[in-house]
This record gives structure tokens, C-alpha cells and sequence, in this order.
């Protein structure tokens, strides 16, 4: 089929959405460590679903499941391993409803299965897979939570009823009482060991 003509208005990545067995030490690594800013959460009985800025309505999130075994692992980026279950979807950002639907008409113009628009509140979204199967999504905020001042007490945008500890401290200190400590995976020690270098511990 040709190419339809009216291209699509990317926004950059609107969230990039991973699974977590621990969300507050989640949020003490991606808020406290790393200083990108938890601007957004959201819970259901079978998950938490927390999202952090890295750019002006850009997020990379994670899911906590609730009573759900995991089996994690870890691995140097770039390897290839069967367990790597971590990522759940990509979803892409898009300026507007309009920027939505056009996409949903375009995805069913080329054959494409594709979801309605789902509304999730503050944002909106329709869902759909590439050749390899990989799960994605286009969203736009509704209540853009990014790029401005937090409010850590606004339920629109803070929606999880039982927060973890890390959210409490924040939204009652307005900071992280403390933060996580990680390590590098150990073939990235080895690799450097090999190369000569030494890590402080």
C-alpha cells in the first residue's frame, strides 16, 4: 500500500514502560538517584503503575504487580537473554486527540490491528504491535504532569490510594529520606577487571 500523505507528529517517547518488583526502591533509584522527577502514579488491585520525567513529556515508568512471582534477573545491556522480561511496552507521545485518531485511522489503513482510544485520565491512548510482536502505545497527556512544578497532594495525577513509602516521604518532606544503592551487573566488573580497571567499593 502507498504511503499515506499526512505524516505522523511524533512527540519523542512518552513513556517507556518497565515491570519492577520493588517500587519504592524504584522510586528512591529513578527520583533520588537519578533526579528524574516522579511526576505521576496510578493504581489498580493488580498493579501499581509509577512515571518519571526525563524530559518535558517524556517518562520512562514501572509496573509493581501485585502478588506476582517474578523472575528477575540481570544482564549488560546489549547481551541477548531469554529471561529478559523486564520491558512490558513502548508508548510514543503525540500532541493531541486529533494526532491520536489519525494515527488509529492510519495503523487500520495499512491492515494494522489497533485498539479504540482508551482513557486512563490523564492520559489517553491506543494500543498496537510491530511485525516482531513488540507491544506499543500512542499517547498524549490530557493533564500534562511534567515540565512544571509537583504536587505531590493532586489526585488527578497521584491516584495510587496506598503509596509507597518513598511517595509518603515526598509528598510530606517534599525529598526521599534516603536513596538505593546499585551495583554493575558482574560481567561489566569482569570486562573492566580484564581491561585493568578497579572499582571503589
Amino acid at each position: 500500500m502507498a504511503a499515506t500523505p499526512e505524516t505522523v507528529h511524533w512527540r519523542g517517547v512518552h513513556h517507556l514502560a518497565l515491570v519492577t518488583a520493588d517500587m519504592d526502591a524504584t522510586v528512591r533509584f529513578w527520583h533520588g538517584v537519578l533526579d528524574a522527577r516522579l511526576v505521576t502514579t496510578l493504581a489498580v488491585p493488580a498493579f501499581k503503575h509509577y512515571f518519571f520525567e526525563v524530559g518535558t513529556g517524556n517518562t520512562v515508568a514501572f509496573f509493581e504487580y501485585a502478588d506476582q512471582e517474578l523472575d528477575s534477573f540481570a544482564k549488560p545491556a546489549g547481551v541477548p537473554y531469554a529471561k529478559a522480561a523486564q520491558f512490558d511496552h513502548l508508548a510514543l507521545h503525540l500532541p493531541d486527540e486529533d494526532a491520536l485518531l489519525r494515527l488509529r485511522d492510519r495503523l487500520k489503513a495499512h491492515g494494522c490491528e489497533v485498539t479504540d482510544v482508551i482513557d486512563h485520565g490523564f492520559l489517553r491512548s491506543i494500543y498496537f504491535s510491530d511485525p516482531n510482536g513488540i507491544a506499543l502505545e500512542a499517547s498524549w497527556w490530557t493533564v500534562d504532569p511534567t515540565g512544571r512544578p509537583v504536587d505531590y497532594s493532586d489526585e488527578r495525577l497521584f491516584a495510587d490510594p496506598d503509596p509507597v513509602p518513598a511517595v509518603r516521604e515526598l509528598r510530606e518532606h517534599g525529598r526521599l529520606r534516603h536513596t538505593v544503592a546499585t551495583r554493575l551487573v558482574d560481567g561489566i566488573v569482569e570486562d573492566l577487571r580484564r581491561e585493568g580497571i578497579t572499582l571503589d567499593s
